[in-house]
C-alpha cells in the first residue's frame, strides 16, 4: 500500500513524537530542518530546535515512561495540526496526562516549525470512594 502525500506528512508527524517516547533525540532532530523553531504557549517565545531537544532531554531525566495517544489528526498542505495525550509516569511513581495540540509545518518534507498549547493533569494514585460511610 502506497502513502499519499498528506498521509507522509500525519505519519512523519507522529513519528517524531514516537521517538522523544524511546528518547531517540539523533533522529527527532533528523527530522527537522536545521533553521527549524519551537514555540510553547508558556508565552517564551520562538526557540530554536536544538534548544528545544535540550529541554526535552532535561525533561526527560526524571521521567520513568512516556506514551503518547493522538486523538486526531488534520491536514492542510504542508501544515499538520493534532491533538494528544502524553502520559507521564515519573521516576518517583507519580503520573500525569499532558492535554496537547500540536501544529507541525512542514518545508521539504521536514519539520521547519512546531506550536504546541498544552495542559498538564496531574493524575491521583489512588481514585476516591464512593463517599465516606457517614455520607453513604
Amino acid at each position: 500500500m502506497t502513502m499519499t502525500p498528506d498521509q507522509d506528512l500525519r505519519a512523519a508527524a507522529v513519528h517524531y513524537l514516537r521517538q522523544w517516547e524511546v528518547r531517540d533525540y539523533a533522529t527527532m532532530r533528523s527530522l527537522c530542518t536545521d533553521t527549524a523553531t519551537v514555540w510553547h504557549s508558556d508565552g517564551s517565545g520562538d526557540q530554536p530546535i536544538d534548544e528545544n531537544m535540550e529541554l526535552l532531554k532535561r525533561l526527560a531525566a526524571d521521567v520513568d515512561t512516556l506514551r503518547y495517544d493522538i486523538v486526531r489528526q488534520f491536514q492542510d498542505g504542508d501544515e499538520v495540526l493534532q491533538q494528544q495525550v502524553l502520559h507521564l509516569t515519573m521516576t518517583d511513581g507519580s503520573r500525569s496526562d499532558v492535554h496537547a495540540a500540536m501544529y507541525f509545518r512542514f518545508d521539504g518534507g521536514l519539520i521547519d516549525h512546531i506550536d504546541e498549547y498544552f495542559n498538564i493533569v496531574p493524575i491521583n494514585a489512588s481514585m476516591p470512594s464512593s463517599g465516606s460511610p457517614d455520607q453513604r
